[in-house]
């Protein structure tokens, strides 16, 4: 199996441990670490990443002429990046999210779990470089590996925010999925804050900038 399926699978499945546990599913309708969200829309939006990756699989080719857009190139485009958190990207995901989370925490981890397994068992006829839709953007067309990559990267980081959320220790995904995820962030912090800045947060922490954050 190629390295970002088994990079994804570790990821999902540390998200479905959260999801699972009882100190998630007891404070649903608590707030949760990030500002706008309580613990069951931030539970509702970390297993979504797993249900969307299923919705990308089963899409399949994307339409003729959809563009077919570089990972990075994908972040260049992202209008959240850098929006107030009361903008109307960032309020229709928490919004998203919170609808979600109605459904209720037994909802919420059954459909990320069977996400988790259809994507399992179609990775073995799928190819990173397969070219797919990215159904949640309009027109979007990217490469399996990059979809997934994606997926993961969000699966870290708000497993990290949900595990925050309730004081628990945050469930570990493999190295090679937080190798992925950091190479992945460390050029995009770059982009923000420029090279400099982020090589001095990462080697001299007595000149390091306050943030370098790739969000």
């Amino acid at each position: 199996m190629a390295k970002i399926f088994d990079d994804f699978l570790a990821a999902s499945d540390a998200a479905i441990v959260l999801l699972a546990s009882a100190e998630v599913t007891g404070r649903w309708a608590e707030p949760s670490a990030c500002e706008g969200f309580t613990v069951g829309g931030l539970a509702a939006h970390l297993g979504w990443q797993v249900q969307s990756a299923r919705w990308a699989v089963e899409s399949g080719r994307p339409e003729p002429g959809a563009a077919v857009t570089a990972l990075l190139s994908h972040y260049e485009q992202a209008a959240w990046i850098g929006a107030d958190l009361d903008a109307p990207v960032n309020a229709g995901i928490r919004d998203t999210g919170e609808k979600r989370a109605e459904a209720g925490a037994a909802e919420v981890l059954r459909l990320t779990r069977e996400a988790r397994e259809y994507l399992s068992a179609q990775f073995a006829s799928l190819a990173p470089e397969d070219v797919i839709a990215m159904p949640w953007i309009e027109g979007r067309a990217m490469a399996a590996g990059d979809v997934l990559a994606t997926r993961v990267l969000e699966l870290l980081i708000h497993t990290d925010d949900l595990a925050v959320s309730v004081g628990v220790e945050t469930p570990q995904a493999s190295d090679s999925a937080y190798a992925r995820v950091i190479g992945l962030l460390a050029p995009l912090a770059v982009r923000r804050h420029g090279a400099v800045p982020v090589l001095r947060a990462l080697s001299r922490a007595e000149r390091a900038p306050e943030s370098v954050s790739a969000f």
